[in-house]
């Protein structure tokens, strides 16, 4: 008996031990710059006086679980970690165009996805840059998500300089921190949530570079150029900090365009209130990937996808949010071939450009081809 009790108390002892350093060296991981800030100060008694913020975090407008009734996150964790699922990447190198972004025509209104979410667009005049993305992960966890083959050829050099950041919201497949300490110096002004500037500004941007703003307000950048901000049904958070940080989408509103960026989120009524108030829209940038029917309440399925640009009354459509990661469950190209599938008859046009492929966003008559159709 007593032997049977030492031993229990060594195995107790190694357990507590190996708690206790891993508690420790969780502590000191999360110590690194790329986990970010949480707001304090003056930032954070404006952040606890929107109508958006209480309880101590934001919140979405209408309330809905983030885990679909009928699943479980303790199910899909398992899921995830033991059961495979087919073709959840590309077997060989994605196609890309290397774009020369410095040799642009000035005069000249195009866009240039870069895979996932990051974008650059010049409208009027105007460099913006949405979501950039350029480390080749997306996750803090070393080697857990990475780009796929193909899908990063493009970094912070390759980018000229820029009016206007617009980040989504500060998850790390969003704000990626190596990209935007890279970006600093090209980087004229961050637009962002509330909340997400204590990322940049502990990143070294000065806080006369930052811009955060809360849901329906605007930010002039020229005469009749306006930025609008909008909703969306999201999360925040990185390490273990969560909703301390507003999601957003945005409406860009320039003398000849249009453009509406969903950011992340699951459908509800914005997408028809947009419509209403700002419709019709010249492009839709839309969130296609990432989904299931598990989390549907924060990611648009594509059936959702093609209903949301119709509610925006969209002239043109570019799904985003697929093509370098792996962050659902599903087929790496299944985005692309429901969205076209479903996009088939449409009133608006659908654009399925390559990473790297100029988007003439003036041209009506610009096509796309189905470039995934050709990859193993």
């Amino acid at each position: 008996m007593k032997r049977t009790f030492r031993i229990i108390k060594w195995i107790t002892g190694v357990l507590f031990l190996l708690i206790l350093l891993l508690v420790v060296a969780t502590y000191f991981y999360m110590r690194q710059p790329q986990f970010g800030k949480a707001p304090s100060g003056e930032r954070l008694a404006r952040i606890e006086r929107s109508p958006h913020y209480k309880d101590g975090r934001f919140h979405n407008r209408v309330e809905k679980p983030t885990i679909t009734e009928g699943y479980s996150i303790i199910g899909e964790v398992y899921k995830t970690v033991f059961t495979s699922y087919p073709r959840r990447e590309p077997g060989s190198t994605l196609p890309s165009v290397k774009t020369d972004l410095f040799k642009l025509p000035a005069d000249s209104n195009v866009a240039v996805w870069f895979g996932h979410s990051s974008v650059f667009l010049q409208v009027d005049g105007k460099k913006i840059l949405i979501d950039p993305t350029f480390s080749g992960k997306a996750s803090p966890l070393p080697g857990s998500v990475r780009a796929y083959k193909g899908s990063n050829i493009y970094t912070a050099a390759d980018i000229p300089p820029i009016d206007y950041i617009l980040i989504s919201h500060d998850h790390y497949d969003h704000l990626d921190y190596e990209t935007i300490v890279a970006l600093k110096d090209k980087v004229k002004q961050v637009v962002c949530g509330l909340g997400v500037g204590a990322h940049f500004e502990y990143w070294g941007y000065a806080p006369e570079q930052i811009i955060e703003k809360d849901w329906y307000e605007t930010v002039v950048v020229d005469s009749g150029f306006t930025i609008h901000t909008g909703s969306s049904h999201h999360e925040s958070g990185r390490g273990f900090i969560r909703g301390k940080s507003l999601w957003m989408s945005y409406l860009i509103q320039s003398p000849d365009l249009k453009i509406y960026i969903s950011g992340d989120g699951g459908y509800d009524s914005r997408f028809t209130e947009m419509g209403e108030k700002f419709g019709p829209v010249d492009w839709a940038i839309m969130e296609d990937g990432q989904y299931d029917k598990a989390w549907q309440s924060v990611h648009l399925l594509p059936e959702e996808v093609v209903q949301a640009t119709l509610g925006l009354k969209a002239r043109n459509m570019l799904p985003v949010h697929h093509s370098k990661f792996t962050l659902g469950k599903h087929a790496w190209d299944e985005p692309l071939i429901k969205v076209s599938e479903l996009s088939a008859g449409q009133p608006y046009r659908l654009a399925t450009p390559m990473i790297g492929e100029v988007v003439y966003l003036s041209n009506p008559l610009q096509t796309f081809k189905a470039w995934w159709k050709d990859v193993k």
